[in-house]
């Protein structure tokens, strides 16, 4: 008799997100999104930031007046939009890969110490993200822009110390949840000391949330970089990023609507895919949510 073929856990991960067909089509559609910001150097046709005076506010290949030689147009300076979606895409798309990992290292570290040492870590721990979490996100990301300056390197800083709490508590809920198991006593008993028991027993069993948490918070830092672009805190001109291309444009909206509707359809239907990815995996990584077949 042949042995029960079981699912392996990749198997099964696979499963359970590619029931949810919203999170598979996202995941083309993001996929293709990092692909062509990844690739951007080769794929874009003009450099980003040249400008071609001769070709301002020139409509999109589908307008009337377009041409072929700028298929998304041109800005007011006369920069090809094409170039500056894709190059832009890779600094939006960093950055917000950059805080995710930024903020979530330190935020399991912290979440873990507060856990593990309850009465003594946890009460300052818990205090300091209480005081963090008064403040709405992107308003503490302007308060340290302005302390740090705008750019590239601060941005990052900015947005990932706004996510910090947010990590910092998920961690620690996960973390409570799990140290009073037989398999942490078990180990506690064998003998294992405390950074084993942080790292090697009990994180592992709560990486399903934060791996959730993360892709949520992936955009959600597309959309704070966007904002702070917006308000010229964030990146800084003749860089191209999404947001900063919607501040710049802002005055042209209605002479030259294909350069604020452009970066905007860009930064929705990214954040769009990535939070369908989100509950994809919810719905893979947590066995309560998981869809009935």
């Amino acid at each position: 008799m042949a042995a029960p073929d079981y699912p392996t856990p990749a198997r099964e991960f696979w499963q359970g997100f590619s029931a949810n067909r919203g999170a598979l089509a996202a995941l083309v559609v993001f996929g293709l999104i990092a692909l062509a910001a990844i690739l951007s150097p080769l794929i874009a046709p003009y450099d980003p930031v040249e400008q071609y005076r001769a070709h301002m506010l020139m409509p999109p290949v589908w307008h009337a007046q377009g041409s072929w030689q700028f298929m998304l147009g041109t800005d007011e300076l006369g920069r090809d939009m094409l170039s500056r979606l894709l190059h832009g895409g890779r600094i939006s798309l960093g950055i917000g890969l950059a805080s995710v990992f930024l903020s979530l290292l330190p935020g399991v570290l912290l979440g873990l110490l507060a856990a593990f040492y309850q009465h003594t870590l946890s009460p300052v721990i818990m205090r300091v993200m209480d005081i963090m979490l008064a403040l709405p996100g992107l308003l503490l990301a302007i308060c340290v822009i302005t302390v740090l300056g705008p750019g590239l390197v601060n941005t990052v800083i900015a947005i990932a110390i706004g996510a910090l709490p947010g990590y910092t508590r998920l961690t620690r809920a996960a973390a409570l949840a799990e140290i009073h198991r037989d398999y942490v006593t078990a180990s506690r008993v064998a003998g294992a000391g405390i950074f084993r028991l942080m790292f090697v027993c009990v994180l592992p069993n709560c990486m399903a949330p934060l791996i959730v948490n993360a892709t949520l918070s992936f955009s959600s830092a597309i959309l704070e970089t966007a904002g702070l672009g917006f308000l010229g805190l964030g990146v800084q001109a003749p860089t191209p990023e999404w947001g900063t291309m919607l501040s710049a444009a802002r005055d042209y909206i209605v002479r030259a609507p294909w350069v604020v509707t452009l970066p905007g359809l860009t930064i929705l239907v990214s954040v769009l895919s990535i939070n369908l990815m989100g509950d994809g995996l919810r719905d893979a990584l947590d066995p309560k949510l998981k869809r009935v077949s």
